[in-house]
């Protein structure tokens, strides 16, 4: 298994190893002792799976408020994305800042997102299905969201507006400055 920091440390690209023969390969994509010893001790209660019928679809960025602040583990099971991480801790030293990872059923690479980020991701591929488990469960009244798209954050993204594929829920999610205000000594003005 491979493991790599991304840009934020705590945001972290798995890629497990494949073993393979004529017939196909094998795979172990996860185990509890080795993940909570190299990456983060966590118990995960859900597993998740969408499917992505168009290239450019974007899903995101959504996170949840604690209680029920959830911690991801991310994988393609079918295509490819361009998986997103924002920090969305207050008092973290890079909130705002993003990490990105290409995911593809053919890299077989995971990204764990843990509890404090918002999740989003770009298909680069029709047809692309993606499972992701999850360390709390789903709760309608603590969800949140930021656009995908905020200048503020800006993110990378493979395709244009112009390009892309997203709910209306999703393209009227509010910006990351109107969904958390930090308080002013923080930002460097003066009280």
């Amino acid at each position: 298994m491979d493991i790599e920091a991304t840009s934020l440390p705590e945001v972290i690209k798995i890629t497990p190893a494949r073993f393979g023969d004529n017939r196909g390969y094998f795979s172990e994509l996860y185990r509890e002792d080795l993940f909570g010893a190299r990456i983060n001790d966590v118990h995960f209660v859900q597993d998740n799976q969408s499917l992505s019928w168009q290239l450019g679809t974007v899903r995101g960025l959504h996170f949840q408020h604690p209680p029920f602040g959830q911690g991801k583990l991310v994988r393609v099971v079918t295509g490819a994305i361009f998986d997103v991480a924002v920090d969305i801790r207050i008092d973290s030293p890079t909130f705002g800042q993003w990490a990105g990872a290409h995911l593809s059923a053919d890299n077989g690479a995971q990204l764990w997102i843990p509890e404090g980020f918002a999740h989003g991701f770009m298909t680069l591929q029709p047809n692309t299905i993606i499972n992701y488990k999850v360390t709390a469960s789903y709760s309608a009244l603590h969800e949140g969201g930021i656009l995908w798209n905020d200048p503020d954050i800006g993110i990378d993204w493979p395709f244009t507006q112009q390009q892309v594929q997203i709910s209306s829920r999703d393209s009227m999610q509010p910006r990351l400055h109107e969904t958390f205000v930090r308080p002013l000594t923080e930002v460097g003005v003066d009280s």
